[in-house]
């Protein structure tokens, strides 16, 4: 006894004297902060693009609401972003009101087409198949080429939005999409690499190598890059709606493009509809929390982390301290085994909402923690929820003059999505099937493990991570617009936002810009950004048995802005692990 009480002693000390406030942040080196980084006492404009920040803002300046600003910003962005996203893609957004403090949620995320069927992607022996196409072979066919695409919502999604809260003639709205489109835009260093990084998938497809390898080389940063093809379909969608996409001329050449390599159909597309949801509603210390429902895991998963840590002292224990790593990471573990085993369309799988979202089942889950050692994933499950129940994306935040806001993440998946760009449209259309478990058990491109509540079936639309999410502060005042791509590593970024914010008391600057760490159940690994903890903090975490790595990607690109009331100012940070821009006025 006398031993474990000396172990637990020199143990507790062990755990004090590692819990630094030295904080590091993330810089990329070649961007300036004035470039990322805003006020405005008017508005404020977050996206992963200057060019898209800067439709944006000149339609907030014409009269236009957070919705024309959003819409204008995302057509801009599946121009100039083609390897994160397009209108052969989805998404999801949250539009806050505060006239009447009610926050709209509307679904369009893709969904599979009526032909799909569970273990399409697998053979008889568990093995992925390959997709053939003439005579070339690209490995996993829920990756690459036109099995991997699922049926598009953005078009419907923004439409949708507009016929609803927008202001501004649509048409207006696209012009700045159509104009870059037409005449073209310069080659940025970020959207070099991903062309080289598929190349090989791209150069597959004739006129996505027209697009993307011009004469067969990759576009190389300053190359101008022109998509009259696309310009035109744009045209089309300004002119006539969400009718040209899903039910003519471009719905008749998404069909023809399918027809000998895919599955999707002309009813796949005419019956696609954007569904409207409730957001998850959440608190953490005395702040609400609204972020996005099923399909997405995001907001229910955010919402359980920071349940399960409510009651600890983060900021006693210090910023990316060797405590507060542990305990964090103990959270993210938990939510994302249940993200795999429980989360999927709703339409087609009970989620047991209440039960996760349970501070009950929190603390149970706060309980399993091991003080002096890491959870090994491979123990998890014996704690259920439904006891309590009763890199290639891209990120828009937005507030206008009227203090209404709009968060939306948009994405094709993978970079460049399937690499198939629909002959005469310019079109390119998402790999969104991934995101399905392929086969349970299985990872997909994120590494995410899925279970039989995300298996593939006609019209269900697949499990994602996109988390836009808004903070309200004690008085039910906005404080905080957020989101960020990165797949996998979406959730527990927003989590490390907003606790860096809320327990850590740190400026919107440095809350975006701090190094993170991400665990995802499986693999069993801590993720760290480079040179982003100290040696002896990982040392530490190693000995209490956790495996650790630097991760090769970023983890996410945060888009966000903060309601500065003292000075009533709206700040905006765009992250600089990518290339965007905030603008205010």
């Amino acid at each position: 006894m006398k031993t474990y009480v000396l172990f637990s002693y020199l143990f507790c000390l062990m755990i004090q004297s590692c819990a630094s406030t030295e904080r590091k942040f993330y810089q990329h080196e070649s961007r300036q902060r004035q470039t990322f980084e805003a006020t405005g006492e008017n508005a404020m404009v977050a996206t992963a693009h200057p060019l898209a920040s800067r439709a944006a803002l000149k339609v907030l300046k014409r009269g236009g609401n957070a919705i024309d600003a959003a819409i204008c910003a995302s057509f801009v962005l599946a121009v100039v972003r083609p390897q994160s996203t397009g209108i052969g893609g989805g998404g999801f957004l949250l539009y806050h009101q505060p006239s009447t403090q009610k926050t709209t949620v509307l679904d369009f995320r893709e969904e599979a087409p009526r032909k799909s069927y569970a273990n399409m992607y697998v053979s008889a022996d568990g093995k992925a198949i390959p997709f053939l196409y003439k005579d070339q072979t690209l490995a996993n066919a829920s990756l690459n080429g036109h099995l991997s695409a699922g049926v598009p919502g953005l078009v419907a999604g923004l439409v949708k939005s507009h016929q609803r809260f927008g202001k501004l003639k649509f048409k207006d709205l696209v012009q700045p999409a159509i104009d870059l489109a037409r005449d073209g835009f310069k080659v940025y260093p970020s959207l070099a690499r991903a062309i080289e990084k598929r190349k090989n998938v791209l150069m597959t497809f004739s006129e996505s190598r027209k697009i993307f390898l011009p004469r067969n080389k990759p576009l190389q940063t300053g190359d101008t890059l022109k998509q009259k093809d696309l310009a035109k379909s744009l045209q089309l969608i300004a002119e006539n709606g969400q009718k040209v996409f899903y039910h003519g001329s471009i719905a008749s050449a998404i069909v023809s493009e399918f027809k000998e390599y895919g599955i999707m159909e002309k009813e796949d597309l005419s019956s696609y509809k954007v569904k409207e949801r409730s957001a998850i509603t959440s608190s953490y210390k005395g702040y609400k929390i609204k972020s996005m429902p099923p399909p997405s895991s995001g907001g229910i998963h955010i919402a359980q982390i920071l349940n399960i840590l409510e009651n600890d002292d983060l900021h006693s224990s210090g910023h990316n301290s060797f405590q507060s790593i542990h305990l964090i990471v103990e959270a993210m573990r938990r939510a994302y085994y249940d993200r795999s085993k429980y989360l999927g369309d709703p339409e087609f799988t009970s989620v047991p909402r209440t039960g996760l979202l349970s501070k009950k089942y929190a603390r149970s889950l706060r309980n399993s923690f091991h003080s002096s050692r890491a959870t090994p994933s491979t123990s998890l499950g014996k704690l259920s929820p439904l006891n309590y129940e009763s890199e290639s994306t891209t990120h828009i935040s937005i507030v206008d003059q009227w203090g209404q806001a709009v968060s939306s993440t948009q994405t094709i998946n993978y970079l460049f999505g399937s690499g198939v760009v629909v002959k005469g449209t310019g079109i390119l259309m998402n790999n969104e099937m991934d995101d399905f478990s392929i086969s349970p058990g299985k990872p997909n491109v994120y590494g995410l493990i899925g279970g039989a509540a995300n298996a593939i079936a006609p019209k269900k639309r697949m499990l994602s991570s996109m988390s836009p999410t808004m903070v309200f502060d004690s008085e039910n005042r906005l404080l905080l617009v957020t989101g960020a791509p990165g797949g996998s590593r979406i959730i527990t970024a927003i989590v490390q936002m907003i606790l860096n914010i809320i327990e850590y008391k740190m400026t919107l600057r440095d809350a975006v810009h701090s190094f993170r760490f991400h665990h995802q159940y499986m693999p069993d690994t801590i993720f760290y950004e480079k040179d982003s903890l100290q040696s002896s903090t990982i040392k530490k975490l190693q000995t209490l048995g956790y495996d650790t790595k630097i991760s090769t990607r970023y983890l996410g690109d945060i888009q966000a802005i903060q309601r500065d009331f003292k000075n009533q100012l709206w700040l905006g940070v765009s992250d600089t692990r990518s290339d965007g821009k905030a603008l205010g006025f």
